[in-house]
């Protein structure tokens, strides 16, 4: 477990140690505090009067925070995140020839995809609580359902922490980042898209939209959980038996 842990503070401090990570961090920051702002002006000029006139019980969680968690943009930005991560994690040690080092030291494959998911996971973590935690500024100035809030932060930490994990998988089948960054947003981006409105049956179910609405609407359901948990450990499992292939080959 030393090991594991030793190999994940080496990815997580290896992504800030060039520009990318910061100029990511420093835009997405830019364009979701401008998202935040642009609903928050909407409900104060067009739903707030008409909520007041109606004396309807939809209030700011309703038609501001969720909304900003479900939005194009923030999904979008998801994706990126992953295609980031994809070219980090092993596509570019395999690009520079460090891959092998990594292969013939005493360590398992489980061992290394392990570390290196759970310095992927810190990153995701980190843009959770900046992503998801913007809205609660919202608290000084109104009353907020936090419990709907915290389950929707959930869910997004758990969105974020699968395409960590695709990243991870798609990045042990190229040695080219650029490739491996494409191939996360496709692998995403098809996630996303799976289920378009409406019960779907089987694509519905595998859709991580669908899961994810259901934290949006302050539901922890096991069904949910296990989802993202079969979908993680799978990726996973199936990244180990690629890296023990490489060091077949190796």
């Amino acid at each position: 477990m030393q090991v594991t842990l030793r190999i994940a503070w080496r990815e997580f401090a290896a992504l800030f140690a060039t520009p990318l990570a910061w100029v990511f961090l420093a835009l997405s920051q830019f364009i979701l505090a401008w998202l935040l702002l642009t609903l928050t002006e909407r409900y104060q000029q067009q739903y707030q009067p008409l909520l007041v006139k109606l004396n309807a019980s939809l209030g700011v969680t309703d038609l501001v925070v969720v909304p900003y968690l479900a939005d194009p943009r923030l999904l979008m930005l998801l994706l990126l995140a992953a295609a980031l991560l994809a070219m980090r994690l092993l596509a570019e040690e395999r690009r520079h020839h460090t891959l092998p080092l990594l292969l013939a030291a005493p360590v398992s494959s489980s061992e290394i995809i392990l570390g290196k998911y759970l310095g992927a996971l810190g990153f995701a973590l980190l843009l959770a609580l900046l992503w998801g935690g913007m809205p609660f500024a919202l608290q000084l100035g109104t009353q907020l359902d936090l419990g709907r809030m915290l389950a929707g932060l959930l869910g997004l930490f758990l969105l974020l922490a699968a395409l960590c994990a695709l990243a991870l998988w798609v990045s042990a089948w190229s040695a080219q980042p650029a490739v491996a960054a494409v191939g996360a947003f496709v692998g995403g981006l098809l996630l996303l898209l799976l289920q378009q409105g409406g019960d779907a049956g089987v694509l519905g179910y595998l859709s991580i939209l669908s899961h994810y609405e259901g934290f949006l609407r302050g539901q922890i359901r096991l069904a949910d959980l296990a989802y993202f948990g079969l979908l993680i450990g799978g990726l996973l499992a199936f990244t180990v038996r690629r890296l023990d292939a490489l060091r077949v080959q190796a």
